[in-house]
């Protein structure tokens, strides 16, 4: 049997066609230990977390679950002779801004040195001056990063934050079963879909891509054009039309036929068509949203720890290690020539649209100041009740 080293890129991927991705999961926090998934119990029977910021011959690391491969985290420790905590307990980033809010808020140990979280987070981290700056001296193959992220609204000068993998928000339908071919966010809101759509409970994901089908670019939204979107979702879900708001547990729903279209996660569809050919995800003529899952450092961080998760981030950046890393989660790579190595043992896979998208095709979300975000997600949660 192949260990967590030798696993190949390709067997990897075929266990992921039989997981959740990170956006499906639904359980409690665990930590990753030789591969194997420890539930919250073993996890309370370890110990809690560290007062300290951190430890020069350590590394903690908090991510999403199933966010990475059975190799990386011991192939990394293999060729740095650091240890590694890894833990998959980034389950959604308002909860997981709430955790470390208090123990940054008191200068204190967040309980992670390394950290993945979507751009909106990143803004809001940075602003409150809570990450710490990376050394690109440390990372060296920052220069790998992908030229299309090198400038996010969120960290112009990717001072603080380097990507860990992009993801997209669009569209999927049954192809044998909607009387309607989608090619338009505005195709949902064809009658002939009355009560088989679902939209997405996230209120950047669904305004988003219904301002696109309203011709406004999410990067110049305004009061007025996310109040139309507002207003045109809440007149859908008035008239019946929109069977019901989802997170994730939309799939039983799209590969039982109970739903026809819905709104979607990108890296939720690759897996879902192991299960259901016929199901598809479009890249509306408008476009899909364009999300970013970031790597930061709280600024607590004591030197030897920082020094630490730095190397983790120049190791993943090389292409051979992204390349493996996409195999996996079938994300869009952040890395320069990744898509290139990862061609080499899965063309059909780097080819894939949902890994390999049309920049063209990619939107993103301008940086909301907090009242904005709260003002936004209250008017939505209120119109989808």
């Amino acid at each position: 049997m192949a260990s967590r080293h030798d696993l190949d890129p390709r067997l990897a991927r075929a266990m992921l066609a039989h997981q959740l991705s990170r956006r499906r999961f639904l359980g409690s926090t665990g930590v990753l230990a030789g591969g194997v998934l420890l539930g919250p119990t073993l996890l309370a029977a370890c110990g809690g977390g560290s007062s300290e910021s951190g430890t020069a011959d350590g590394l903690r690391i908090s991510n999403w679950p199933l966010y990475i491969d059975e190799q990386t985290v011991g192939q990394f420790e293999d060729a740095s002779g650091i240890s590694v905590d890894y833990t998959e307990d980034v389950n959604d980033n308002e909860e997981y801004f709430a955790r470390i809010q208090e123990p940054l808020t008191r200068e204190q140990d967040p309980g992670a040195d390394l950290f993945v979280v979507t751009d909106n987070i990143v803004a809001r981290l940075i602003e409150l001056g809570w990450l710490a700056e990376i050394d690109p001296a440390n990372v060296p193959n920052m220069v790998n990063l992908k030229a299309s992220l090198a400038s996010p609204a969120s960290d112009p000068d990717r001072t603080y934050s380097l990507p860990w993998f992009s993801f997209m928000t669009g569209v999927a339908y049954n192809k044998s079963l909607s009387p309607v071919e989608i090619t338009s966010v505005n195709d949902l809101f064809d009658p002939a879909l009355a009560g088989r759509v679902t939209f997405l409970s996230d209120m950047r994901d669904t305004l988003g891509l219904v301002q696109l089908g309203d011709g406004v670019d999410p990067a110049e939204a305004t009061d007025e054009s996310v109040a139309a979107a507002t207003e045109r979702v809440g007149q859908a879900k008035a008239d019946n039309h929109v069977r019901r708001f989802t997170g994730n547990d939309y799939g039983d729903d799209l590969t039982s036929g109970n739903v026809w279209a819905a709104m979607v996660y990108s890296g939720d569809i690759f897996q879902l068509r192991e299960d259901n050919p016929d199901l598809e995800f479009v890249f509306p003529s408008e476009g899909v949203l364009l999300y970013t899952d970031n790597m930061v450092m709280p600024y607590t961080i004591g030197d030897g720890a920082k020094a630490n998760a730095e190397a983790f981030m120049d190791f993943v950046y090389t292409p051979e290690q992204s390349a493996q890393l996409a195999a996996y989660v079938a994300f869009p790579p952040p890395v320069e020539g990744a898509l290139e190595v990862l061609a080499e043992t899965d063309p059909e896979l780097a080819s894939d649209p949902l890994v390999d998208p049309d920049p063209s095709a990619l939107h993103e979300w301008r940086t909301l100041t907090d009242e904005e975000e709260q003002t936004y997600t209250s008017n939505f949660r209120d119109a989808i009740q």
